[in-house]
């Protein structure tokens, strides 16, 4: 064999997660993130307490049973990420530019994955400032995070989030994201039950329980409570068209994605409510106020900490399990983009993740200033996001087919697909993702 065949033969070989339980650990790993720990336990609280939980359950189970399980289905129908399988898709209809409709979930992808790594390096900075103590020992932390959340206030910390991303990412599947994941997902939700248990025992915790399990049920005739839900849910489980399509691209035909759509949809939910059970109370147990974004997790927290016995070592369990959420979600959204370059252009693993390393750190240090990053992660939410995951569902089960989606769903699984799950990909799923993409232009971001 010549030498470019080779190339040619070592490029196209696709890595592949060694089992479900892998790809499971690194999808999960893609959707806890700070939506679960910053926005969840708010929307809990804004909206009825634990009755908000009823809608937002519905939401998951329906998005778990429809996007989830199509998004990863298609991508293992297609072995490619958006662009090759929104290519192949058209292609089987005798339609063109397939490949560019495609670019849509992958710039959204870049784009989210570019602004997040902003805040991995917040939480970077974070956790080294619980390792040395100073940030319990500050005096405003408000005015802590303000130093690093302004304008080019954090740049050698952005730049150490980017270079351990595609540090993992450089070793490819198996050697990186899914070992990783491996070790980082389980931790992290060790480090959460530990702080869960200690945040138990804290005089006047129990004021958060009841402000979490008190249910306000007539906030399920608020239509916005409904909303909200649906918007956490979506945004949660990491719908876009990309992440969960391209880890699917990985997966083997064995594999039951069935049974991994509802294990993504379990642990995600456990992890967004143990990220209640310990911010909620742990806020009221001091007479604080839960918020919503970056306030609760880089000022509202740390003063916590600071009133809390031995605040300093549980600041440190905190920020170090936030930092292993961080990290695996900004993995699986610079995958999409990378998988694009080697899939599209036949790059090898090390140039492509060289390419988007120089494209997200030059964007990204445009960006870093508060309000522009702000703007710029509402914009990509807003219209990008939700859009690349309706096309990503009318691709898989409209274009290619009802016939096709059954054949690739039932890949690996017991027995005969759920009958509900075509239609409801179909229908409910397209529905409601552009009802996410409706109320965010019209309300403002709702996840």
């Amino acid at each position: 064999m010549s030498k470019n065949n080779k190339n040619i033969s070592r490029l196209d070989k696709r890595e592949s997660f060694s089992s479900r339980w892998t790809f499971v650990i690194a999808c999960v790993g893609s959707a806890v993130g700070m939506g679960n720990i910053w926005l969840f336990p708010y929307r809990v609280g804004q909206f009825g307490g634990f009755a908000f939980l009823v809608p937002y359950f519905i939401c998951v189970l329906v998005l778990g049973f429809t996007g989830v399980i199509g998004e990863m289905s298609f991508g293992r129908a297609m072995r490619s990420g958006p662009i090759g399988a929104f290519k192949k898709a058209m292609d089987r209809r005798g339609r063109r530019n397939g490949d560019l409709v495609g670019i849509i979930p992958v710039i959204g992808s870049l784009a989210i994955a570019i602004g997040y790594s902003v805040v991995v390096g917040w939480i970077i900075k974070f956790t080294v400032g619980a390792l040395a103590g100073d940030l319990v020992n500050t005096a405003d932390s408000a005015a802590y995070f303000g130093r690093i959340s302004g304008t080019f206030g954090s740049i050698p910390w952005h730049l150490i989030a980017l270079v351990l991303t595609f540090i993992i990412m450089n070793a490819g599947i198996s050697a990186g994201i899914e070992k990783v994941n491996k070790y980082l997902m389980p931790a992290f939700f060790v480090l959460f039950i530990i702080l869960a248990i200690r945040v138990k025992f804290l005089n006047g915790a129990s004021e958060g329980y009841r402000f979490l399990f008190n249910p306000d049920w007539s906030a399920l005739a608020n239509p916005e409570t409904w909303v909200y839900a649906l918007g956490q849910s979506f945004f949660s489980l990491s719908l876009a068209g990309s992440g969960t399509l391209v880890y699917g691209s990985y997966l083997k035909d064995d594999e039951n994605v069935v049974k991994a759509g509802v294990s993504i949809a379990i642990f995600d939910t456990i992890a967004a409510f143990l990220a209640a059970l310990v911010i909620i109370p742990s806020v009221f147990a001091f007479g604080m106020e839960p918020k919503a974004g970056p306030p609760m997790l880089f000022i509202t927290m740390p003063e916590v900490f600071k009133q809390m016995p031995f605040g300093h070592l549980f600041s440190i369990i905190f920020f170090i399990a936030v930092l292993f959420a961080g990290i695996t979600s900004l993995i699986n959204l610079f995958e999409a983009p990378i998988e694009a370059l080697q899939d599209r252009f036949k790059y090898s693993r090390t140039k492509s993740v060289i390419v988007i390393a120089v494209i997200s750190t030059l964007v990204g240090l445009f960006i870093e200033n508060g309000n522009v990053l702000s703007k710029w992660m509402d914009v990509v939410s807003i219209y990008v996001i939700p859009l690349g995951a309706l096309l990503a569902a009318i691709m898989f089960f409209w274009v290619c087919g009802e016939k096709f989606a059954k054949e690739e769903i039932g890949k690996g699984l017991d027995g005969d697909v759920p009958k509900f799950i075509i239609p409801m990909g179909k229908y409910i799923f397209c529905g409601l993702t552009i009802i996410v993409l409706i109320l965010g232009i019209f309300l403002g971001s709702i996840g």
